[in-house]
């Protein structure tokens, strides 16, 4: 698999980490990842799908090696930083998939700049938040004590029992990432998540849909994520036997249901 590695990007005012793997020449298909994540959470989807597309994958804001804008984040900033993302690489259109956060942005990067879109993917998400004061707890924790507090709780949230159980492994290297999430980081997407409220706008997106949901998802039920592909015209939806990081936990079905999808287009 051939790959550029690890490289920093100077992006308006920030430094934004990228990597991108697969042929120079295929089509381009940018990963976003979730909150208290980076681009190494799409390490299996991006094995898979490296041989045939050009797949980009970048650190958000204040997360992994990119760098963290004073707090808080709006998921519009956080949309916009796609295009500029693609202008940087020298990119026209791409796919874009977006797990959690990622999804959650995607749809804005859907509603904005849909002429920079090949398809839109939206998994483990939804449109609005219906659990803001449990984000405004958790954004207080990590101002007084940091991102300790909050690995426990996000583990058991983003996996099922099984995994957690039967893949300690993988479990203590998404732990050790969970940890380098930086607090202002954590807390400016914290707050762009908290003000989630974007179901109305959905019926403008018009590029090409796929909507992924998990079946043990406790986080963003599967309920959210069919009120998304019924608010999107002609998006389809796809249900993975996962909790909320579907991309980690079955990642070949996940790349699996992307390639049947892109197949079609």
């Amino acid at each position: 698999m051939k790959t550029d590695g690890i490289r920093k990007l100077r992006i308006g005012t920030q430094d934004v980490a990228v990597l991108v793997e697969g042929p120079e020449d295929a089509p381009p298909v940018v990963l976003a990842h979730g909150i208290q994540a980076d681009h190494r959470v799409w390490d299996g989807v991006a094995q898979r799908l490296a041989p045939r597309y050009r797949v980009i994958r970048y650190d958000l804001r204040g997360h992994g090696g990119s760098s963290a804008p004073p707090a808080p984040y709006t998921l519009e900033q956080l949309a916009d930083d796609v295009p500029a993302l693609l202008d940087a690489l020298g990119v026209r259109k791409a796919h874009l998939v977006g797990t959690s956060l990622g999804g959650m942005l995607a749809q804005q990067v859907g509603i904005r700049h849909r002429d920079r879109l090949l398809s839109l993917t939206i998994a483990n998400t939804a449109a609005v938040q219906g659990a803001a004061k449990a984000w405004d707890e958790r954004i207080a924790l990590a101002r007084q004590s940091g991102i300790a507090p909050l690995i426990e709780p996000t583990l058991q949230r983003w996996f099922t029992p099984g995994f957690l159980q039967q893949r300690q492994k993988e479990v203590a290297r998404i732990r050790s990432i969970i940890e380098g999430t930086s607090i202002e980081g954590f807390v400016g997407c914290a707050a762009a998540v908290r003000d989630l409220s974007q179901l109305e706008q959905l019926k403008s997106i018009r590029v090409p849909t796929l909507v992924i949901v998990g079946s043990e998802d406790k986080g963003t039920p599967p309920e959210l994520g069919r009120q998304i592909a019924d608010a999107i015209p002609g998006a389809q939806l796809v249900v993975l036997p996962a909790a909320h990081q579907a991309a980690v936990e079955v990642p070949q079905a996940f790349a699996d249901a992307w390639l049947q999808f892109a197949d079609r287009l």
